[in-house]
């Protein structure tokens, strides 16, 4: 696989803050409102926009807006093409 050096970093980007992976984490069981992760953690609206910035960018979680609010999920795809560039690095010939 050819990996490219500014999308993995745009991917692992997303898995390098601890309040990153507390979303992701409350996403795995699920589709989540913008609302409900704020009521979750402990962050402010702004500070949780950002961090859903870097995580939709990477391709890692999608976002879909009904009303005034969004509504986050983990993306099947993001996740694969996360894990494919990550393998990419494991060395198979020992």
């Amino acid at each position: 696989m050819i990996v490219d050096e500014k999308e993995t970093a745009v991917i692992f980007k997303a898995f390098c803050d601890e309040n990153r992976i507390r979303i992701l984490k409350l996403l795995t069981t699920g589709e989540k409102c913008a609302c409900k992760l704020l009521d979750e953690l402990n962050i402010t609206q702004p500070t949780l926009s950002h961090h859903m910035k870097i995580l939709c960018d990477s391709g890692i979680v999608i976002g879909r807006k009904e009303g005034k609010w969004m509504h986050y999920s983990i993306s099947e795809k993001g996740i694969i093409k996360a894990k494919k560039y990550l393998t990419a690095f494991i060395k198979t010939d020992k």
